[in-house]
């Protein structure tokens, strides 16, 4: 791809497609292996909705939403723990509506991508512990 922004190929080409750099979505997207489908949002998003947004830093981030609350949202990565408040419609560029792994297109409409994200996503306070867990011994045992 050249050098244009992700918003200049979303308004280009309809969608964007690429593969992510990070592990903030794991195990959901893998670095470097997934590919990523990004269109353009045409209403305000839901709940369990992947935006890819753009913070204040000029950063941009593809994180799943935990909670729309009127103002904005509360994001975090799958493979994080710690939320993110403060996004809102203005910072968000797209949103995920396919993952492409191994060829595959698994939309966000398909059941076992669904069935993940309620797993994934309903368990949050699990989810977090562990996480904060296995970076703790991951941490002291270097």
């Amino acid at each position: 791809m050249n050098k244009s922004s992700f918003e200049e190929q979303l308004q280009k080409n309809g969608k964007l497609i690429y593969t992510n750099v990070g592990d903030s979505m794991m195990p959901l997207i893998r670095q470097d292996r997934d590919l990523l489908v990004i269109r353009p949002v045409h209403a305000r998003l839901k709940k369990y909705d992947v935006p890819l947004y753009r913070r204040d830093s000029g950063k941009y981030v593809l994180h799943r939403i935990l909670k729309v609350r009127d103002q904005d949202y509360v994001i975090c990565g799958d493979n994080r723990w710690s939320r993110e408040y403060g996004i809102t419609d203005k910072h968000i560029i797209g949103v995920l509506t396919a993952v492409i792994r191994d060829g595959k297109e698994i939309p966000v409409t398909d059941k076992k991508y669904l069935c993940y994200v309620h797993l994934w996503c309903d368990f949050f306070p699990i989810r977090a512990l562990l996480l904060r867990g296995m970076h703790f011994l991951k941490r002291h045992l270097k």
